[in-house]
């Protein structure tokens, strides 16, 4: 069985958002009705619904990162009931079995692979549907508590922002006594400033210009660099511990690869659409490293929540009606918001 709420869908490839109704299953034994309170616009949103990356299954309702309220739980739900602050990431379901899920990485499901939020399809054989829409149902084990000291709109980028660099930052150990450099300063890069300041590392933005720098040393950095300027990857040259790569646009990694201490590494959260070129020269004179990370576990997700509001971090925002979308997606592409759009459901 199913019902209906109503979203905001793109239709076909590359087409404008518009107001429409989409079914939902019902509340099962596991699962949370969640009335949605606040979604964010993540620029994947844009990549998906212009098939950017891949093939998209349409309509396509984009959204995964959701805070709402808990309305109705099934029978069998025991983390959760009416009336909680919640949250929905990037990922709805997973195996659950394999060693990545039971490790808490459910986000590299080796089985049958994560389930998105939308743009995917759920074990019931339907489409996912994101958080551009007033409800949605999930499994208890895909939703996290949103605590009490963040509010609901500037905790909705974190289920995807903030988990997309906490994660890394975590894993490759930016903390006291280490130098990481955040390269882009928008919707993830502001993130990545507060929680790797927040982690006590010594913080530089790397940015192509110097547009931003008054916003960067607010948000926490205790350095800002302009890469359009050659003097900096001169004066930077083997500085840093950790790069972490926030933009989704095609780089020199050679001219990154030399900012990096011995040892250190050059984490990519950004995904751009077209294929990179690398030097190996670059990695092997220092015993360097390009990696990777895809968001974060559940439990991962939950405890960057709880670090954000024991540090009293949310996300910079500016909310916005439901029929803005459109104009905020181009407005996201010209680089034009500081620092994530997030619609108030509420509106649609």
């Amino acid at each position: 069985m199913t019902t209906t709420t109503v979203a905001y869908a793109a239709h076909t490839p590359k087409a404008p958002l518009e107001r429409t109704t989409i079914e939902r299953r019902d509340v099962g034994e596991f699962d949370v009705l969640i009335d949605i309170r606040f979604a964010g616009i993540c620029h994947s949103d844009i990549h998906q619904v212009d098939e950017g990356w891949d093939e998209g299954i349409f309509p396509m309702v984009p959204g995964h990162e959701i805070a709402g309220i808990v309305s109705a739980v099934g029978t069998g739900v025991t983390k959760f009931r009416a009336g909680d602050r919640v949250g929905v990431g990037c990922m709805v379901d997973s195996c659950r079995t394999c060693d990545n899920c039971r490790a808490g990485n459910e986000q590299y499901c080796t089985g049958s692979g994560m389930v998105g939020t939308y743009n995917d399809t759920g074990r019931d054989g339907l489409p996912t549907h994101g958080g551009y829409a007033q409800t949605i149902v999930v499994d208890e084990n895909y939703v996290v508590r949103i605590p009490e000291g963040l509010s609901l709109d500037v905790a909705a980028p974190l289920l995807c922002a903030g988990i997309t660099v906490y994660s890394p930052l975590r894993h490759w150990g930016a903390g006291p006594g280490k130098k990481v450099a955040i390269l882009g300063l928008g919707g993830l890069g502001h993130m990545a400033v507060k929680i790797a300041h927040a982690l006590g590392a010594e913080v530089t933005v790397l940015s192509q210009s110097l547009r931003k720098k008054d916003d960067g040393l607010k948000l926490g950095a205790d350095h800002y660099h302009a890469t359009s300027d050659p003097r900096t990857f001169e004066e930077l040259d083997g500085t840093f511990d950790v790069i972490l790569s926030t933009v989704s646009a095609p780089l020199d990694f050679g001219a990154y690869l030399s900012l990096l201490k011995t040892d250190g590494a050059l984490v990519n959260v950004g995904l751009p659409e077209e294929p990179i070129s690398l030097d190996l020269f670059g990695i092997v004179t220092g015993r360097k490293a390009i990696a990777g990370s895809l968001i974060g576990g559940i439990a991962e997700t939950q405890e960057m929540l709880d670090f954000c509001a024991g540090h009293g971090l949310g996300a910079e925002i500016e909310v916005i009606r439901a029929d803005q979308v459109n104009e905020a997606y181009r407005r996201v592409l010209r680089s034009d918001v500081r620092y994530r759009f997030v619609i108030d459901t509420a509106t649609i």
